[in-house]
Order: structure tokens, then sequence, then C-alpha cells
């Protein structure tokens, strides 16, 4: 490890690799670990537990398919029913390489595009497998009863999605992830019944267990009567989604929060590419500055809405019905022909921020600038017909005129970039192992498949992939060592996390401060979104930094709980998690900082083309950047995990 400083910020240490990673031909390492892996068998999985935090897809999937294993899980969810987890907001589709378009899709096709989409920052052995796993995904789904949508002649349907060229999407109207969320639901409760799967509701993870060096439990909140419990497990998997919400303003639900995978982070869990966060462009655009959340409309409806802005800037302020044709700027199906509209999601929020940085932006003024563009149905509505636009997409324009109080049929909707996606989570192996044994970390959780920038429909492929096709077969081979010694309650390292934990409420109990959590949570989502948010720069993450620092410092000494611990208290959860998004957010910046090019999801303005586009350089930053936690007021450490790309060759994307 280096002993100075680089940059006054971060340390190195000694690089990291995927020790569980398969060589060999590319489609024939799933098989080839599968077959290597250990297996558990049926008589030895009944002696084993298994701790499952959060119910989404992920979790939900990975809970109901080690029940079905025969081991012995339980589930642990801030909801009061796991049909509640966020996977039900996403609404596009689930993209599968089964070439039902006859378009030439394949399994090749569909692990390029996330290559490439990811801008070359990815496992090819990782991507790989979610490709090949992916048509099993929807025959297991489909199995279930999940709806798709369906042609005319019974087969099930597809559509696009930004990054591709072919239609591999399959969708149950605007309600995807519901139905695939319903499906997973269906069969955890299954074992529920069956008593392979024990359920807890309104239960927040706030510690990991870690005695011996091994994952063996958390440490739980009931959030109805503020109890805290000890619960212990052969194996923990975290599945409990990603981090969006440091930046305040995001479209994810206002419980979803990044605890649990920080939590694990400070017990020696290390952090994989935290700065790579995902701007969807498909959001409807901030009414006021007293928001608390923002909502996603589906990528989806780039299939066939037209994205545009005024060509004037003197016209932002009309009627767009009044503004005639050739002055409206279709700018994505100008800068980009060949992908038009369906860019991916970086690139098409970019070009959305630089429209609106013109000055050409439409829609009510926030802080004296107007952020957003227009997605438009006018031609789609003239080529067939309003009601067959509905069919597609009618759930997510009604939505749409419920919060906007517009016409969506009659009026462009306006959309612009909000923080949606975060592709950094725990670093993980080929086995979704963390650096701590006995740690798995299933979808958004962890930051394998999805390099610097995710393809739209990929997160409900890899939730599912994770939960039901690769974590039941790999956790296996570290649980055939069990079961393990039992921890003994008067466990020395065991009664230092609870005091910790104990510790920590009471502080914030008995802390008299004067200003509410969301007051903080708000002022460092503004920082993060200003520096670290569509564009970072040298600079302004520095400063971002400091800034941060000093709100941290603030925050402790200065926020104000109110309730009881012991009780229902909304104010208490907050503050926990906002203790963590400040320092994460703070290794969100170091990470951002450290990484002196532009890919994907992160956009460096020291580093672009001429044409304003990102600028990688893979001499320098081909790899994984897994942070370690080093204690507190101690330095982060830096582990590079190299990339090394076998079957593609690295190249500069263009959609053009």
């Amino acid at each position: 490890m280096t002993e100075t400083l680089i940059q006054g910020l971060y340390r190195e240490g000694e690089a990291i690799a995927d020790a569980k990673a398969p060589q060999g031909p590319l489609e024939k390492r799933w098989e080839q670990r599968k077959f290597e892996a250990r297996l558990v068998n049926p008589a030895n999985r009944r002696k084993l537990s298994v701790i499952v935090v959060g119910t989404g897809l992920a979790g939900g999937a990975g809970a109901a398919s080690l029940g079905e294993m025969g081991y012995n899980v339980k589930a642990f969810f801030y909801q009061d029913s796991a049909r509640r987890a966020h996977s039900i907001a996403a609404q596009g589709g689930i993209n599968a390489a089964k070439n039902y378009k006859n378009d030439n899709d394949s399994t090749y096709r569909l692990f390029y595009d996330t290559i490439k989409g990811g801008d070359f920052r990815a496992r090819e052995s990782n991507v790989y497998r979610l490709a090949e796993v992916s048509a099993n995904i929807i025959d297991q789904c489909v199995a279930q009863g999940v709806p798709f949508a369906r042609e005319y002649g019974g087969l099930l349907d597809n559509r696009s999605f930004g990054g591709v060229q072919v239609s591999r999407t399959f969708y149950a109207r605007g309600q995807t992830g519901q139905q695939l969320l319903i499906g997973a639901y269906q069969a955890l409760m299954r074992q529920a019944k069956a008593g392979t799967v024990e359920l807890f509701s309104r239960h927040e993870m706030i510690d990991l267990i870690v005695i011996d060096g091994r994952a063996r439990g958390i440490i739980a909140r009931d959030m109805v009567t503020g109890e805290i419990g000890t619960h212990l497990a052969d194996a923990v998997v975290i599945a409990s989604g990603g981090y969006g919400n440091v930046f305040f303003l995001s479209t994810n639900a206002m419980g979803c929060n990044g605890s649990a995978i920080w939590r694990a982070h400070r017990r020696g869990a290390f952090f994989g590419n935290p700065c790579y966060t995902q701007i969807h462009p498909t959001c409807i655009p901030q009414h006021g500055t007293s928001q608390s959340k923002l909502t996603l409309m589906s990528e989806s409806l780039r299939n066939d809405g037209r994205i545009w802005v005024p060509k004037k800037a003197e016209d932002t302020k009309k009627d767009p019905r009044d503004i005639p044709e050739e002055d409206r700027d279709y700018y994505l199906e100008r800068i980009y022909p060949s992908f038009g509209n369906l860019v991916p999601r970086d690139i098409a929020s970019r070009q959305a921020k630089n429209m609106c940085d013109e000055g050409r932006g439409v829609g009510p003024e926030i802080d004296g600038v107007a952020r957003g563009v227009y997605l438009d149905f006018a031609e789609p509505i003239q080529r067939m017909g309003k009601a067959q636009v509905s069919a597609k997409y009618g759930n997510l324009f009604d939505m749409y005129e419920r919060i906007t109080g517009e016409n969506p049929y009659e009026v462009p909707m306006r959309i612009y970039p909000a923080v949606h996606y975060t592709m950094g989570g725990l670093w993980v192996d080929y086995d979704l192992q963390s650096t701590i044994p006995g740690l798995f970390v299933a979808g958004e959780a962890n930051f394998s498949d999805h390099g610097a920038n995710r393809l739209g429909a990929s997160a409900l492929m890899q939730g599912l992939a994770d939960g039901y096709f690769v974590l039941p077969n790999t956790i296996n081979d570290y649980l055939a060592d069990g079961p393990f010694p039992a921890v003994s309650t008067d466990n020395e390292e065991l009664k230092a996390i609870q005091k910790e934990n104990n510790d920590r409420i009471e502080h914030f109990m008995a802390n008299n401060g004067n200003r509410s959590v969301d007051s903080f949570h708000k002022e460092l989502g503004q920082i993060m979104w200003e520096y670290c948010g569509m564009e970072r720069t040298e600079a302004g993450l520095k400063k971002a930094i400091g800034m941060i620092r000093e709100l941290r410092e603030e925050f402790w000494k200065n926020v104000r709980v109110t309730g009881r611990a012991n009780e229902l208290n909304q104010a208490l959860e907050k503050a926990g998690r906002v203790a963590d998004f400040f320092e994460l957010g703070e290794l969100m910046c170091i990470d951002a900082l450290h990484r002196e090019e532009s890919c994907g999801g992160h956009f460096r303005g020291e580093s672009q083309t001429e044409e304003g586009e990102a600028l990688r350089h893979d001499d320098k930053f081909a790899y994984v950047a897994a942070w370690e936690f080093a204690g507190d007021g101690e330095a982060p450490v830096l582990h590079k995990e190299d990339l090394n790309y076998e079957f593609v060759h690295m190249k500069q994307r263009s959609y053009k």
C-alpha cells in the first residue's frame, strides 16, 4: 500500500483479481463453473441457514430459489409486503436474446451490446453469463404466469430499447417490473407456506455481523417496535438495491437507501466503482424546489416518441403545437442517425442537458433555467392510431397526465434526465461473493454486470438472473464447508458490533440539534448533483469533497431526531441512512476524481472529444476500482482489478 496520500485523499493497495472466474471458451465458462462448484446434498441443506436482505427481483427470486432447494432462509425487507419492493417501478421491459423478431439477435449480440453500452468497463465473463441465461428467465416467468404482451397470433411480443438495433425487450405494457415481481413474490410465498422461508417485514438491516472473518448474520431494527435484533446464519445475501437516493432527488422510492451495502463495506466488503451512476433521460422534469422525488417515464416511450427542442430560443415559451416542423430540432435523430432516439441513456441524457444549456429548454424554470425537452407522440398517433398507442403506453400516459395535468395525446410530454440507477455497488467475484467470505451480493447492490452505463431493460434481467440462476448455483460452493460453528451470544466480536449500533442510535436520540434529517439530505443531494452529477470536473469534485466533509461534521453535531427509539420512528431511520450517504457520497467523489477519463455515466469535463463525446483512456483506466474501508477518519484504499478483453475489441463508442 502506498504510504503517502494520493491527491491528499486516498491510498493505493495491492491489485485484486476475480479468482473464481473460469477460463477457456467464453460460451463454456458458466457451465464449467457450475460443474466445478461443490454441491451440498439435499439432507445437508436442511442444516444450513441463509439470510437474504431485500425481496425485490434479486432478493425475492434468490430467497425463493434457496428455499426451494431446501435451505433455511430468513428474508428481511423494510416494506410491509415483499410486493412493494422498488422493482415494481421498472416499467419498460426485460431483455432476452431469443431472436423472436428474426432481426439477427443472438446471445453474443446481447453480450456485445451490453459490453459496448457499458463503455467497455465490465467483465466479459459476467456479461456473457448474463446474456446466456436471459432466455431462461423468460421461460421461467411465463411458467409463473407473468402476462407478457403478445402479438395477435399469441406469440410473445418484443420492442427495442436504447443502445441496440434489434427488438429483444419483453414487456407487460408499462408494468413489467410489477408483473415480474408478482411472479417472484408468489414463488417466495410458496416457500413461506412450505416453511423453508421465514419473512421479516418492516425490518431494516443496520449492520453486518462478521465473526472470525466470515459473514454470520445481521443486526436488524424492527421498524414498528424499535427493537434491535441479532439474526445469525451460515451465509448472508444482500439484495437491497442501489444508492441513487444519495442525490436526494431521484427516480427511486423515498425509502430506497444504501445502508445495507455501506454497513457491509465498513465491515470489510470492497466497494466497486462507486462513481458510476446512471442518469435516466426520460423523467418528468422537476417542478419546484420543495419536491422530494422524481418520476420515471419508461424508456420504452423512446421507441415511438420523438425527442426535440425548438431550433430558436425565442420559441421555447410557445405552445409546442404552434411550432412548425421546420423550426424543430430532433437533435438525437440529427446527431446519431443510426440509433436516433434509441441511443444509450448516458448519451441521451447529456444531449438533453446540452440543449437546455444552450437556452433551448422548455417548461417551468428552476433557478432561472428551463430544464425540459419534448417527447412527442403526434407522429406515431397519426401513423398507428390513438388506440394502438394507448394499448402500448396507455398507463404511462395516464400517469403523466395525473402528475402534470397535461394530456400527452394532445400536447408533447416534457422530459429531463434524473438520477435513476447505480452501476457501482459491492465488489463481487464470479460467484457473487464479496471480499467477506459468506457475504453474497445480488442485483443492483453489486457492481458486476453493467460497466459504466446500464442499457435499458437490463436491470430486471440482472436481478432475476442473479436470483433464479446464478446465486443458487454458486452459493453451494461456499456452504459446502458448513454448517459453521454456532456463534455464542457472549462472543466478543458480536457484543462489540451490538454496542456500536446501540451507541449510534443513542447518539441520534440524545443529540439536541436544530436541523431536520431531511434538510441535511437535501443539501447533500444538491452538492452531489451539482458536482458529481451529469458532468464532473477536477475542481468541482475537490470542492464537493470539502463541502461534504463540512456538512457531515455539522450533521453529527446539529441533527435533530424527534420521537423515541423504541417505537415507529421514521426520523431515526432516515438519520442512519443519511449518515451513511455522507460517507458514500464522499467516496463517490473521490472515485470520480481519481478516474481522469470519461466513460458511460461518468463524464469528466476535461476528457471529451472535439464533438463533446466521452473520451476514455484505456491505457490508464481499464480496471474496476475496488475501494477498501480503512477505518473512521482514515483515507480509503484503492485496489484495481484489471479488465482484460479477449473476445471484444475496446474502441470508442459510436452510435452515429
